[in-house]
């Protein structure tokens, strides 16, 4: 499994307490209320600020899998 910088999990880090003290807020202004949601938002800043973040997994694989069955 790929693994996130030191810098990239503290990134995340505080995101998630922003989500937990109810004060994160998304693009447009919404607040954030699941988690899977303050999570994406976490790693999409630690990727723009540069630190080391894997890359998604890529889905051509499967639905290559899925045409030849």
């Amino acid at each position: 499994m790929a693994k996130y910088s030191k810098k990239a999990q503290q990134k995340i880090g505080e995101v998630m307490h922003e989500f937990k003290k109810g004060k994160l807020k998304t693009s447009s202004g919404k607040k954030v209320s699941v988690r899977d949601q303050a999570i994406a938002i976490g790693i999409s800043e630690a990727e723009q600020e540069g630190y080391k973040v894997p890359k998604k997994p890529s889905k051509s694989k499967k639905t290559k899998d899925k045409k030849t069955k």
